[in-house]
């Protein structure tokens, strides 16, 4: 009777993982959480795409897990705020975390989750006036890269607007969500023609400040047609809930499932780059020691990022060229960088030596009009005295010289940065140098500065969210570059223009 049994129990699970896997090899799959066009060139692109088990992500009505932190020497747990407020511990503890879900909850279903789905996904894509769609072969999705896929887009014409689609079916052929989507490619390199960019950085979750959900910012920018988009990184904040992989990948999936996201990605090719918060933690360098984040690792940062957004390569630091006038650099200030506490001096570096001598050899061969580095951090600031994780900080004091005169050195060229949360537009004291910082998505995440605090370096301060446009083009047969600071809503707030020497 026993083994009769115990068959009968066999028999029934089997079945049950019969009709589970039959489920989801025939399940129709989603794309909730939009896609990504990015690495646009005049001729190449790529378009990311992830697969989901549901069109809509799981609702605010959903818990979040709850965060505590063991105390090592008595086992007890404490949450964040309690250990800030617990003398001799600091605001970021050295202690194990602990991730504790309501009872009933998982990962895949609190609130914001974007459960990924097998199946299969490919691009469709043509010139806009034209008829014929070109298409990529179908492609599976995997779970060990969070069932996400990218496509590399070669053979493009310059200057040319492109119409995409990406379909997608399950594993059995059925078919699910399609995404329409645009975007623009880079005139060649001796062309001249008006180009148009914005800039944004501090998009955290619980910041948004768009009815419905997401952030203003996103329709605002889409007004001026942009030719691309660049996020200077501080895209999610994983500090507080990513103690482990799935809650890393779950930042991603429902900060971009948020609906001014989705419309505006499908639209506008963009340029990721990251810094501290979607690296790993707030400040943070390779092989930093703490158990803060818990199972979650710098190097699963990396790897998340690349994972995450259309990059295809595995290096972060880029150029691209957009016409005769245009030519911008991205670089990378996390994976490089020695630890914030080392002693200043020559050897100290955000970007490594590397890295560096690509950026002077590639400037120094650029014959754009305007060049533009586009810095995760500031490189001139003026920032916070208390701060020492970027080149306007004393703690990278060397380094930071060493970029502003080289950057002086150099016709027509200025920096742009995010990281900090307020706008503005300052000159080097010492070298002249300008940089423009874009100020974060919304005025919820605004701070950190106060506008009392007008240092001679400003020509611009504004502690406000909002975003930075800058838009090349000719006025009486010359080239110029305009940089124009927004608010949320779209109003001009600040405008310098730059004329070519």
């Amino acid at each position: 009777m026993k083994a009769m049994e115990k068959w009968i129990r066999g028999l029934i699970l089997c079945l049950t993982v019969f009709s589970c896997s039959y489920s989801a090899l025939a399940a129709v799959p989603f794309q909730a959480t939009g896609i990504r066009i990015g690495e646009v060139s005049d001729t190449r692109a790529i378009v990311w795409t992830r697969l989901t088990e549901h069109e809509k992500p799981v609702g605010l009505d959903a818990p979040v897990p709850d965060v505590y932190y063991i105390q090592p020497k008595t086992g007890k747990l404490f949450t964040r705020e309690q250990c800030m407020a617990t003398d001799g511990v600091r605001s970021r503890p050295d202690w194990q975390p602990l991730v504790q879900y309501p009872d009933g909850y998982d990962v895949d279903t609190i609130e914001g989750a974007v459960p990924g789905a097998t199946g299969k996904v490919r691009v469709l894509y043509k010139p806009k006036q034209e008829q014929k769609w070109q298409m990529t072969a179908w492609q599976a999705v995997s779970p060990l890269k969070d069932y996400t896929r990218q496509f590399v887009l070669t053979d493009l014409q310059p200057n040319t607007s492109y119409a995409l689609k990406t379909e997608c079916k399950s594993l059995k052929g059925k078919a699910g969500e399609t995404i329409n989507g645009r975007f623009i490619t880079a005139p060649p390199l001796d062309e001249s023609d008006r180009v148009v960019f914005a800039v944004s950085t501090g998009q955290k979750y619980k910041d948004q400040d768009a009815p419905g959900g997401g952030f203003k910012i996103y329709p605002q920018i889409l007004k001026l047609q942009p030719d691309f988009f660049v996020h200077t990184g501080d895209i999610v904040y994983y500090d507080y809930y990513a103690k482990t992989l799935p809650l890393a990948r779950w930042h991603w999936a429902r900060i971009y499932s948020l609906p001014t996201n989705i419309e505006f990605h499908r639209q506008v090719a963009s340029y990721f780059i990251k810094d501290d918060h979607d690296t790993w933690m707030n400040d943070c360098w390779p092989n930093l020691k703490t158990q803060f984040m818990g199972r979650f690792t710098f190097k699963e940062g990396q790897e998340v990022f690349l994972e995450q957004f259309p990059m295809a390569d595995s290096i972060t630091y880029r150029t691209y060229r957009w016409g005769k006038d245009l030519q911008i650099w991205l670089v990378e200030g996390r994976d490089y960088r020695s630890p914030n506490t080392m002693p200043d001096g020559p050897e100290k570096t955000i970007w490594g030596e590397e890295q560096k001598a690509w950026f002077k050899r590639t400037v120094e061969a650029s014959d754009a009009t305007f060049r533009v580095l586009v810095s995760p951090t500031p490189v001139v600031g003026p920032d916070r005295t208390s701060k020492r994780d970027n080149h306007s900080n004393q703690a990278f004091a060397h380094e930071g010289q060493e970029l502003r005169r080289f950057l002086r050195s150099q016709d027509n060229m200025v920096v742009v940065c995010g990281d900090r949360h307020w706008q503005y537009a300052s000159r080097d004291a010492d070298t002249g140098v300008m940089e423009f910082s874009c100020g974060p998505a919304s005025n919820e995440h605004a701070g950190g500065w106060s506008e009392d605090q007008r240092y001679p370096e400003h020509k611009y301060l504004n502690v406000i969210g909002g975003f930075l446009a800058g838009i090349v083009e000719y006025e009486n047969g010359a080239p110029v570059l305009i940089f124009r600071h927004y608010s949320v809503d779209g109003e001009v707030l600040n405008e310098e223009r730059l004329t070519a020497e």
